[in-house]
């Protein structure tokens, strides 16, 4: 459930606002990774719910690119 609410949540975003998020994430994963391979990270899964929330977003790119080509 809490996935579909974030889903919702980008759908009512523009391409720029879907962008920086998905750069902010970005920057989240590398942060995180550079944490795990210096041992600093307390809570790796937090790595796997970044990789997917990247996914979604671009996921939801793709789906507005498409809604935008068709219409």
């Amino acid at each position: 459930m809490k996935s579909t609410k974030y889903i919702e949540g980008l759908r009512g975003k523009s391409e720029t606002e879907l962008n920086e998020e998905l750069v902010a994430a970005k920057k989240e994963l590398f942060n995180l990774r550079f944490q795990n391979a210096t041992n600093q990270l307390d809570n790796t899964s937090r790595i796997k719910d970044v990789r997917k929330n990247i996914a979604r977003i671009q996921t939801v790119m793709v789906e507005q690119a498409h809604a935008a080509k068709e219409a």
